[in-house]
């Protein structure tokens, strides 16, 4: 059980209220923020950042290369046209344009740096959520908020997925892992194996090839890839015909139509995307490399995650003979290299781990109601954003088959209209409640249900149930979820709605510490 902003606000420790609290200053909690700073010009907000920076994955991040795998046309917000001539963008350039963002909006002055969220309890006799967070020096504060924001990503900032290879203690190079790249690290005229075949390692192969003796990429199997040019010469031409933001909404929304056919695609016909996906590469590379072994998965296109090689430069890297790639398993770590299952031998001077990220739910903070502790597995979604059974908590998660703002943008607009709604009904609680009658008969399927990538898989079972009927759907579609949070009414039977007595505002109001515009 946990009450420890309950006991700190007890014992007479300050703590801070605001209308919304956001976790997380990154793409999609920047976005949020000003979404609210726009559409709820009365609410007081504010932001808790774990890291000492703006830019979430795009700030911890710093391998050789870091780029967006889709287009900022659509991976940047509706509200900020993207600015620069490359579409597929670096990582600096994304940071960049979210810290941009954040200043054009006055967004930093209302962050709490370095502060990362540990506890959050809901407290239902005064409506609101009661935060813990733990400060960079180890110190507690608290926080207290009537709705809270979820916007931390969905992934370890801790620790990536690192399987326990054999001997890897007794490797006499370097050993990596991205999301901790060392800035110290020279790998220049050094032999680099780069374990991974995800966009991670497919931006690392190309990226450290230009200095590197030699880059292998070594996959257990192969992964889809497509490549596009990294500069949108349309978009380009529209931005300097049209005014900004006309330019901007006629691009974004041809890239959404262009993602969800090219989806729509892999559901309706792989057979016929596969064909194009490998005679694309045998295009390419096809007289270096055996197409059918290397690049050629056992499952169909978007069954996994697609990776895009931008201009072209992986099967530039290959052409180059500075990178390779080799399909196998890994026997052990020996001190010069990796002893493959086939018998043969990769010498390396660097190694780079990139096995992909550890998952976590709600940025792995603990969740009670009342003090009891919340088992997320046990309840449905709402829409793919909420929880059932509890109340005012809203979760940011993007796409995994197109860019993950796009939805990102969707929900922090549909919570604008759900403050909204309630201040002009007066109510303080939003919970999701699925009648007894229908948890009990409608089938339990897993909070996303199409995509078996293993850092997915293995955190699905900790994340709450979709449906089969809506909202108890999490459907992973723009089309269906511009529905879902624009068209479909905010009282929809299944959100129910409660206002606090008058009794319960005053002893609020008398206990609220510091009201933070």
């Amino acid at each position: 059980m946990n009450n420890t902003a309950e006991q700190a606000q007890n014992d007479g420790v300050h703590s801070e209220w605001f209308d919304v609290i956001v976790i997380g200053a990154g793409l999609s909690g920047v976005g949020a923020a000003v979404r609210l700073q726009r559409d709820c010009p009365d609410r007081s907000f504010a932001l808790i950042e774990r890291r000492e920076a703006i830019g979430g994955t795009w700030d911890l991040f710093r391998y050789p290369g870091i780029r967006s795998d889709s287009d900022m046309h659509t991976l940047g917000y509706d509200f900020k046209p993207w600015q620069a001539e490359k579409s597929i963008a670096d990582g600096e350039s994304i940071r960049d344009y979210v810290n941009q963002t954040a200043d054009e909006h006055g967004i930093r002055e209302h962050i709490r740096f370095q502060q990362k969220l540990v506890a959050a309890d809901w407290c239902g006799e005064r409506a609101e959520w009661r935060l813990t967070v733990e400060t960079s020096s180890g110190e507690s504060r608290y926080y207290r908020c009537n709705l809270l924001f979820m916007c931390s990503g969905y992934y370890s900032y801790d620790h990536g997925h690192e399987p326990d290879f054999s001997g890897k203690n007794d490797f006499q190079g370097d050993w990596v892992h991205p999301q901790f790249w060392p800035e110290s690290l020279d790998h220049s005229d050094k032999r680099v194996v780069v374990i991974g075949s995800g966009a991670t390692a497919m931006t690392l192969v190309p990226n450290m090839s230009k200095t590197a003796a030699k880059v292998t990429m070594l996959q257990r199997s192969p992964t889809y890839v497509t490549s596009a040019p990294s500069v949108d010469k349309l978009a380009n031409w529209l931005r300097s015909k049209l005014p900004e933001q006309l330019a901007y909404n006629l691009t974004r929304w041809r890239n959404t139509l262009r993602q969800q056919m090219f989806y729509k695609l892999s559901r309706v016909a792989p057979s016929v995307l596969k064909t194009l996906l490998l005679g694309n590469v045998r295009k390419h590379i096809g007289h270096l490399v055996d197409v059918e072994k290397h690049f050629t998965p056992s499952y169909n296109p978007w069954d996994q995650r697609l990776c895009l090689i931008p201009d072209d430069d992986l099967f530039d890297a290959i052409k180059s003979g500075k990178a390779d790639v080799v399909t196998d398993h890994i026997e052990c770590i020996t001190p010069t290299g990796i002893q493959l299952k086939s018998g043969e031998h990769l010498d390396a001077d660097v190694i780079v781990s990139a096995t992909g990220i550890e998952l976590v739910i709600l940025g792995g903070a603990n969740f009670t109601i009342d003090g009891e502790a919340v088992d997320f597995a046990n309840e449905w979604t709402y829409k793919g954003m909420m929880c059932s059974n509890i109340p005012n908590m809203v979760q940011t998660f993007g796409y995994i088959n197109a860019s993950w703002t796009l939805r990102a943008d969707l929900i922090a607009s549909w919570v604008c209209r759900l403050l909204n709604h309630m201040k002009n009904k007066g109510y303080n609680t939003a919970t999701p409640r699925c009648p007894e009658t229908l948890a009990t008969t409608m089938p339990k399927r897993l909070w996303i249900d199409c995509f078996p990538a293993g850092y997915m898989q293995r955190a699905l079972p900790y994340f709450p149930k979709q449906g089969d009927r809506e909202p108890w759907i999490n459907p992973q579609d723009y089309r269906k979820d511009r529905k879902l949070f624009r068209e479909a009414p905010i009282e929809d039977g299944a959100l129910i709605f409660e206002s606090r007595s008058l009794a319960d505002t005053q002893i609020a109001s008398e206990t609220t510490d510091t009201k933070v515009a």
